[in-house]
């Protein structure tokens, strides 16, 4: 197959790949590593190996600590960062070698945003089960610090926990880089790789197998992103769009055009990074607003394709196989490909523990799912964890009263999201919305002013309630050319 080609996984991995050793502290711990002789340049066919997070102990925290002072942070803000688990969270007992004297689970704040309901800024599991509804499963089944299973056109928010928690996202914080940097290049924009590309990069990253001086085009960089979560990747169209830092800061201002005030931005791949947080709620936000670009959609469904390798002594280049490390969409050896899943990402880092994003079609309805950072540390164990919540959720979708809603971004729900005529800011007016609509409606497609709005107006406040809907969600779809 050709450069860029795509078929369905099998669930099984490529063979002749380079295994990844043991993680260092603060880096990438379950998504795919390549090796190379110098920091610029990364080997020519990428890892498939992946490795179980493991707990951090005190020198994890100090490695940290000692990298942030070095890039520019002050000593009080280091150990600021450190005691609020921002710099370094633990991975808690539970795991099967933890140190009994580790500090206890972190508890979530007593106080959270409340953009989408005031009970999505509650601590603990909100649920409001009708008559005949489904129990959620358990605490011993989800062990989650934070999820959140939302109807991805609605975006009614069917059960959450703690989902405006701020923690690290690990590489789900890509959903916002491609969010924001998919739509600027053509997918057969060529662009070859200088050195400075692929700078900057933490140690440990995960990578797809980018090389300098070769020529990749945007659809190869972006299967790169969703497939293998690929930092070089990532750094290379960051480079294209302006350089890492210009990125961020768009990417930050995206985050707050969706309302998404739980998240910031240090750095495009999600590396682990002082500061950088998100939230549950915040991801689903990045999804549904993604999942809205077709190119998005095929991206995070492809479940395997072909990427550019070296070139030959003939001047060819060569391919090797990529497989999307999404296990619910690629399956592999202790789990098959969830029924309907298409997408969207995952990722995994010591301070973030994993974290999971998904969408997932069953009949015509389509549901979201976030989960972060589960305390059971079994294998693959966010998205088992994913699937009970999926599983749950398509049976209990009719059977259960939003706790919330998924609300719509600042420029299409200023009466529900965002800072509206009257000055409210986004927590209130989304909460009077709320309050005034029952939780009804989700964004982006209007659908005309319900019931909802009219009583909004009464009131003096505006918000047309609108569905979001997506196309048939297919997994493991051909990306067009």
């Amino acid at each position: 197959m050709g450069s860029g080609s795509i078929r369905r996984s099998t669930g099984a991995l490529f063979r002749g790949v380079l295994s990844a050793s043991r993680a260092k502290a603060g880096t990438f711990t379950d998504v795919p590593t390549t090796f190379s002789a110098s920091t610029a340049s990364t080997a020519s066919m990428a890892s498939t190996a992946s490795s179980d997070p493991t707990a951090p102990n005190a020198s994890a925290t100090t490695g940290n600590a000692g990298r942030a002072a070095r890039h520019g942070f002050p000593l009080r803000t280091v150990a600021a960062l450190a005691s609020s688990g921002l710099l370094a969270t633990p991975l808690l007992a539970g795991t099967a070698h933890a140190d009994p004297k580790e500090p206890k689970a972190p508890k979530p704040p007593a106080k959270m945003s409340q953009i989408g309901g005031d009970r999505l800024g509650t601590p603990g599991v909100q649920v409001a089960l009708k008559p005949g509804a489904p129990k959620l499963p358990g605490p011993d089944a989800l062990t989650a610090r934070s999820w959140i299973v939302s109807d991805a056109e609605s975006g009614k928010v069917l059960a959450a926990k703690n989902s405006h928690w701020q923690l690290a996202p690990a590489s789900t914080l890509k959903m916002l880089f491609a969010d924001t940097v998919l739509p600027k290049f053509p997918k057969d924009q060529k662009h070859t790789v200088k050195p400075a590309d692929l700078a900057g990069m933490g140690d440990g990253s995960s990578l797809v197998g980018i090389k300098e001086n070769l020529s990749y085009s945007v659809h190869d960089l972006w299967l790169g992103v969703f497939l293998r979560s690929g930092n070089d990747a990532v750094h290379t169209l960051s480079a294209m769009n302006g350089g890492t830092e210009a990125t961020v800061t768009q990417m930050q201002r995206h985050a707050k055009e969706l309302n998404a005030n739980d998240t910031h931005v240090v750095t495009p791949d999600g590396y682990d990074a002082p500061g950088q947080v998100s939230s549950a709620y915040d991801l689903s936000l990045f999804a549904r607003s993604g999942l809205q670009n077709p190119d998005f959609r095929e991206y995070c469904s492809t479940a395997s394709a072909q990427f550019p390798g070296d070139k030959g002594k003939d001047g060819k280049r060569a391919t090797f196989g990529i497989q999307n490390t999404n296990r619910l969409l690629s399956g592999d050896y202790d789990m098959k490909p969830y029924p309907g899943i298409a997408g969207v990402k995952n990722g995994s880092t010591t301070n973030a523990g994993s974290t999971f994003t998904g969408v997932a079609q069953r009949g015509d309805r389509k549901l979201l799912v976030t989960v972060m950072n589960p305390e059971k540390k079994e294998h693959n164990e966010a998205y088992k964890e994913a699937a009970k919540l999926l599983d749950w959720g398509f049976a209990a979708a009719d059977k259960v009263e939003p706790v919330g809603r998924l609300v719509g971004p600042r420029s299409e729900d200023d009466g529900t999201g965002a800072e509206g005529a009257k000055g409210k800011g986004a927590d209130q007016s989304t909460q009077a919305a709320l309050d005034s609509a029952g939780g009804k409606g989700g964004a982006w497609t209007a659908l005309g002013l319900t019931a909802a709005a009219v009583a909004l107006l009464s009131v003096g406040a505006f918000a047309v309630h609108r569905r979001w809907p997506l196309p048939e969600l297919v997994r493991g779809r051909r990306p067009g050319k």
